[in-house]
């Protein structure tokens, strides 16, 4: 049985795939991973995320970040430093050799960008990103309610 090429769920899981396998593909060409590329890139917009935090935002278990960050941490690109009120938490923070990858790691996006965005117009590219962004804030509003109601069931 065919899929349609006009059905939203294959065609967004295709379009995230196909996105994930070339991104991988960046990041192995100067030797790191897609995973550590997205936590140099939330380190840069929020300083001093906790590796729980971390692990929350990449949808991994935290020792899956601890990991990640020893990696980054053996490059010179990222340190933990003690949270001051709480001891027992690592806060993480970009050394100034991130710099470099990470202007590398927007040159790649930029490339990917203008790859998947190749023969649409700016009006398009506007109306998918707040199609996306609109799906996106639904879902998240639908995951914590269930939440909720599974923290009252409990």
């Amino acid at each position: 049985m065919a899929i349609p090429s006009d059905d939203l769920m294959f065609l967004l899981h295709d379009v995230a795939r196909l996105s994930r396998i070339e991104a991988d593909k960046r990041a192995r060409g100067n030797g790191m991973t897609r995973a550590q590329w997205v936590m140099l890139i939330w380190l840069d917009r929020r300083p001093g995320l906790s590796q729980k935090e971390l692990a929350e935002l990449l949808e991994v278990e935290p020792i899956t970040v601890a990991r990640l960050v020893d990696r980054l941490e053996a490059r010179g690109m990222v340190e933990r430093r003690a949270d001051p009120q709480d001891r027992r938490i690592w806060r993480l923070h970009l050394l100034p050799a991130a710099r470099a990858v990470l202007e590398e790691i927007e040159q790649h996006r930029a490339e990917m960008v203008a790859l998947i965005s190749a023969g649409l117009d700016a009006q398009q590219i506007a109306l998918m990103t707040d199609g996306l962004a609109h799906m996106k804030k639904t879902l998240c509003a639908e995951v914590r309610a269930r939440a909720r109601e599974a923290k009252e069931v409990a």
